[in-house]
């Protein structure tokens, strides 16, 4: 990697580790970050580097795929981070939630996705749809905070008579094992 792509890298390697929610691996956090895109811009005056065409991130087991990604980081050093396309794809393994069991997956696209580390949030805007472990939620706008695990999922402030969906699949009862 030449060395003008090493702080644009190290800038994004930050913002996508706060990508998933709560429960997304904890390994991927360690893990070093590869993109690739058809072209690179960095601005380190104003700490902004955009990546553009066919861009590709993967850290862990999280991978994003954007037509357009922007990586903004502030005094402080957080990060947030825009990517457009039509739509945006992300996909990350979750942290089991028994230990020795693998966790399951969670994906998601939208024609924006916006990752704050400094709130810890992701949001989806336009054709958001979000499915982990079989249960899928879609609308104009989902709101992910990953600090609590807590979903929003709304028509938006362009369309507030539309209506949101939610498939929930059934869930074993844990009393039932113990029969």
């Amino acid at each position: 990697m030449s060395a003008a792509c090493r702080p644009a890298s190290i800038f994004l390697a930050i913002a996508l580790a706060s990508a998933a929610p709560a429960r997304a691996e904890k390994a991927d956090k360690d893990k070093p970050t590869q993109i690739e895109a058809n072209s690179m811009q960095s601005d380190e005056t104003r700490r902004l580097n955009i990546f553009e065409g066919n861009v590709v991130v993967t850290k862990g087991t999280l991978t994003v795929r954007s037509e357009r990604l922007v990586v903004r980081q502030d005094p402080e050093g957080y990060q947030l981070t825009t990517a457009t396309g039509a739509p945006v794809h992300f996909r990350q393994r979750q942290d089991p939630k028994e230990p020795g069991k693998e966790g399951g997956w969670m994906d998601g696209e939208a024609l924006r996705l916006e990752i704050d580390d400094r709130k810890g949030t992701i949001e989806l805007f336009d054709k958001a749809r979000v499915n982990r472990d079989g249960d899928e939620v879609t609308g104009n706008y989902i709101l992910v905070d990953q600090r609590s695990d807590y979903f929003s999922v709304n028509n938006g402030p362009k369309n507030p008579p539309g209506r949101v969906k939610a498939i929930i699949q059934p869930k074993a009862n844990d009393s039932e094992g113990a029969k």
